[in-house]
């Protein structure tokens, strides 16, 4: 996610050993690790791998879901146990043996709907969730956790960080996104299974933690206590004397990064807004359900307050005369158009359920983000799709075309999309983070379980809704 982390591939050094599948030859040879070193086994995750596979026609395809699809659980669950008899998980991002409140719970979702038919899943959820309540207790503030709450960061680029690093944190970078995916891990389980058991007085602490840190940078008294600069030589890796660029508070909460992990240009991210207000009327109804309607009450108004900014000063007009939302604003009347792959994301408002996908507003957006409207979308020989300045020019970003047909009901889209997807792994069978326009066999990151497990809930998706695309073969 930083440019620390793409150096750190290309450079060939690694902070957590790679998958014992990723030297294995281009053939359609499942990639996954032999079963004794799977990290997590799930019987209705297996199951549910051989049901959607029969559904796909395309070999390569096939083969390519079967290697993401599972993933995360064949490599990135680094523990399971207990901590105070509750369980407690630890899920790293891949290529890197830290915890990332975004990462670990969108790389989870994709098993959501399995999570009643398992037991064992069900414990990794709630696992999941309660490692991520005590590192937001830690610091609501950072974006990354080390599995020792006690421990010191040991990722090269945060070691000389300007900022207040408290042991367990990894990264300290501000990112709303980062509590909003919290919030959904939270949700989401609730509303799929109905038990309350993880949301506990610690869950609730770090939930009142959550609303404290989004209205500190509401920023209507002041920047609030987050001061964070680094050493780097990409502008995006540091914030503008510690708090970024000048605002004008309107309701809508700050920023200092976006969801690549690079520096905000305006502190008002409009997509993570638009995250959050939504997240924070789902966290409302999980306060009610387990007996907290002071905190569903204040979760609701600072929502309110959020859509009330966004509706006021999240809009621009573009050069043609067409109002779409805007990437970031200041306050001031200054905006930036542009979309980056990662979610939340302009494109991906839908797919995060932050708006209808209907919506005359959101459609002309999502229009302006797949066309030269947009500085990072990019057509090449064989991906057209958008990136960002965290890989920079012609690499397109597989993440885009997945989060872009999740909420396409358009077959020939989907089509062009998974052959497109198809096209992008490289001869590896996995879905990578940036991938050259003209050829795929250029990437960044070997190992990016978000992206992979991102491309399973795809064709999940496909099988449920469309099922006779995935009955075609591809070129």
């Amino acid at each position: 996610m930083t440019p620390n982390r793409r150096e750190l591939i290309a450079g060939g050094a690694a902070l957590a050993a790679a998958p014992a599948f990723a030297a294995a030859p281009a053939s359609l040879v499942s990639r996954r690790p032999p079963v004794a070193e799977r990290r997590f086994v799930s019987k209705a995750v297996e199951a549910e791998i051989t049901r959607i596979s029969k559904l796909i026609a395309d070999p390569t395809l096939r083969w390519m879901f079967g290697n993401c699809y599972p993933n995360t659980l064949d490599t990135t669950v680094l523990s399971l146990s207990e901590v105070d008899g509750k369980p407690d998980a630890f899920v790293i991002t891949g290529d890197i043996p830290c915890l990332w409140l975004r990462d670990s719970a969108a790389q989870l979702r994709p098993y959501l709907h399995l999570v009643k038919r398992d037991p064992a899943l069900g414990r990794l959820f709630r696992g999941l969730i309660g490692r991520q309540a005590r590192s937001i207790l830690i610091d609501p503030y950072a974006n990354a956790f080390m599995q020792d709450p006690t421990a010191k960061t040991n990722l090269s680029w945060a070691l000389h960080d300007d900022t207040e690093m408290k042991p367990g944190v990894a990264e300290r970078k501000w990112e709303i996104d980062s509590l909003c995916y919290a919030i959904r891990l939270a949700y989401g389980y609730w509303r799929e299974t109905g038990d309350t058991t993880p949301f506990d007085a610690e869950w609730k602490a770090s939930a009142r933690a959550i609303v404290k840190t989004f209205r500190e940078q509401q920023r209507k008294d002041g920047p609030g206590p987050y001061r964070f600069r680094r050493s780097a030589p990409e502008p995006t890796e540091t914030l503008y004397r510690g708090t970024g660029l000048p605002t004008r508070p309107n309701g809508m909460i700050h920023s200092g990064f976006r969801p690549s992990d690079d520096a905000c240009l305006y502190g008002q991210f409009v997509p993570a807004n638009l995250f959050a207000m939504t997240t924070l009327r789902e966290l409302a109804a999980l306060s009610n359900a387990v007996g907290e309607p002071a905190l569903a009450q204040d979760a609701t108004a600072l929502a309110a307050e959020v859509e009330g900014a966004l509706k006021q000063h999240g809009t621009m007009t573009l050069p043609n005369g067409e109002r779409v939302w805007a990437f970031e604003v200041d306050g001031y009347g200054n905006a930036v158009f542009m979309d980056d792959a990662n979610v939340p994301s302009l494109s991906g408002m839908a797919y995060l359920g932050c708006v209808d996908p209907a919506d005359p507003l959101w459609q002309r957006t999502l229009a302006a983000c797949w066309s030269k409207d947009n500085p990072w979308y990019f057509e090449g020989k064989a991906l057209t799709g958008i990136g960002g300045p965290h890989t920079g020019p012609d690499q397109v970003w597989p993440m885009s075309i997945i989060t872009r047909a999740l909420t396409s009901t358009d077959p020939t889209l989907l089509r062009a999309s998974l052959s497109m997807l198809r096209g992008s792994q490289g001869g590896t069978g996995f879905i990578h983070e940036g991938v050259d326009i003209d050829d795929p066999t250029k990437f960044t990151r070997d190992w990016f379980a978000w992206a992979n497990g991102l491309f399973g809930e795809l064709i999940v998706h496909v099988a449920a809704t469309r099922p006779q695309v995935l009955r075609e073969t591809f070129a």
